[in-house]
C-alpha cells in the first residue's frame, strides 16, 4: 500500500509543480490519442451507419471483418504498422517510423473499428418503424440519415467514448512505431513503462493515476453530453 501512497503524492507534486517534462508527455497524449480518435471518428461513423442502413452482398462479411477489427490485438497493429513504415516497407520513404504521427496512424486503426462497431450498433437499435415514420412526413434522405443519427446519440457518444478509451488506453502498438523517444514520442502508457523497467515503482505509479486522471476527466465531460441528451 505505501507504493499506491507515494505514487499518489508524487502524482500530485508533479501536477500541482507544474512539472515541465509531465505536461509535455500529458499534452503529446491528448494530441496523438484525440488526433486518432478524431479520424477514427470522421472514418468509423459514416462507415458504421452506411452499414446500419444499406443492403448489399457480402455485407455480413465486412460486418464480421469490423467486429474482428474491435479486439485487433495492439502488438499485431504495431507490427504491421512497423513493417509498413519501416525503412524497406511500402510506406517506408515517407520517414514517419519513431514519430507521433506513427503512433497516431496506429491508434486510428485501433479506435476506428471500436467506434464503426458501436455506430453500427447504435443505429440498428433504433425501431425500424422510425424510418418509416420520418419518410412518411415528407423527409428529403438527408433529413431522414440526420434525424436517425439524432435518435441513436447516445449510441453514438457511446462509440466515441469507446473509441477514446481504446486510442489512449493504447500501449504495445505505441511503444513498436514511436519507440519512447524522450522529448518526442513518449505518452504517458509508454512513459510508465519505462519506469517500470527502471524500477521507478512511485513516479511509475504516478503516471499511472495521471493517466487514469486525465482518460476519466474527458471521459466524464463525454458523459456528461450524452447523459444530458436523454
Amino acid at each position: 500500500m505505501e507504493v499506491y501512497w507515494q505514487g499518489l503524492l508524487e502524482a500530485l507534486r508533479l501536477l500541482f509543480s507544474g512539472d515541465r517534462d509531465v505536461f509535455e508527455v500529458i499534452f503529446r497524449t491528448l494530441h496523438v490519442s484525440g488526433t486518432a480518435t478524431l479520424i477514427g471518428l470522421l472514418l468509423g461513423m459514416p462507415l458504421g451507419t452506411f452499414l446500419a442502413l444499406a443492403s448489399f452482398p457480402g455485407r455480413k462479411l465486412v460486418v464480421s471483418i469490423i467486429n474482428f477489427g474491435m479486439g485487433l490485438p495492439p502488438v499485431v497493429v504495431g507490427l504491421w504498422v512497423w513493417l509498413t513504415l519501416s525503412r524497406y516497407g511500402p510506406l517506408g520513404f515517407l520517414s514517419l517510423l519513431y514519430t507521433p504521427t506513427a503512433m497516431i496512424v496506429a491508434q486510428i486503426i485501433i479506435a476506428a473499428p471500436i467506434i464503426t462497431g458501436f455506430t453500427i450498433a447504435a443505429i440498428q437499435s433504433l425501431n425500424p418503424k422510425i424510418r418509416l415514420q420520418i419518410l412518411a412526413l415528407g423527409a428529403s434522405r438527408l433529413q431522414l440519415l440526420w434525424l436517425l443519427l439524432r435518435e441513436a446519440r447516445l449510441g453514438l457518444l457511446a462509440a466515441v467514448i469507446a473509441g477514446f478509451g481504446g486510442a489512449i488506453s493504447e500501449v504495445g502498438a505505441s511503444m513498436m512505431v514511436g519507440g519512447n523517444l524522450k522529448g518526442y514520442t513518449a505518452v504517458l502508457t509508454t512513459a510508465t513503462v519505462l519506469e517500470v523497467n527502471k524500477g521507478r515503482w512511485e513516479t511509475a505509479t504516478a503516471l499511472s493515476i495521471i493517466l487514469l486522471l486525465l482518460a476519466f476527466g474527458i471521459t466524464a465531460v463525454l458523459t456528461t453530453a450524452q447523459q444530458r441528451g436523454r
